[in-house]
């Protein structure tokens, strides 16, 4: 046996060890994550935001997460479209604008939804990550939830 195969043959035992240490974040699907224009803004999404908050698995369809488990920034796709709200606000980027409703919680979660896309998309940011990043961040996300074509805009 060629010595470069055997030694493939040897790692693949460490890779699947690896693999499964790889932390997977828990995150419930949206009602909606089924919907086939949630696929394009999943594989768009960015593998960093806020700088260091790297992509980590989630255990749902139409899920993503950055940073740790307890501490981690996650989002939906396909969660019920909100209506209007005083609290929309349009976030521009250099890859495009979107409107997101935004809302805090008293724990000090901030929840971002896209308003006037379907289906709509949810960013969650948990105080763990507000201690040490800005939501300013919610703008790297641009790119990919822009290709949810907006029918309705913030007034």
């Amino acid at each position: 046996m060629p010595v470069r195969r055997l030694r493939a043959l040897l790692c693949l035992p460490a890779l699947a060890l690896l693999a499964a240490c790889a932390p997977t974040i828990g995150v419930e699907a949206g009602e909606d994550a089924t919907n086939p224009d949630c696929a394009p803004v999943m594989l768009a999404l960015p593998d960093v935001v806020a700088g260091d908050l790297e992509k980590v698995r989630t255990n749902a369809q139409a899920t993503a997460a950055w940073g740790e488990p307890g501490a981690a920034v996650t989002l939906r796709c396909g969660v019920t479209p909100p209506g209007p709200s005083a609290d929309c606000q349009r976030i521009e980027s250099a890859t495009g604008t979107v409107d997101w409703i935004v809302a805090s919680s008293d724990d000090g979660t901030w929840r971002f939804t896209t308003y006037g896309r379907e289906p709509a998309i949810e960013v969650t940011v948990p105080p763990a990550v507000t201690e040490d990043h800005s939501t300013s961040f919610i703008a790297d996300l641009t790119q990919a939830v822009d290709l949810v074509p907006a029918t309705r805009q913030c007034t």
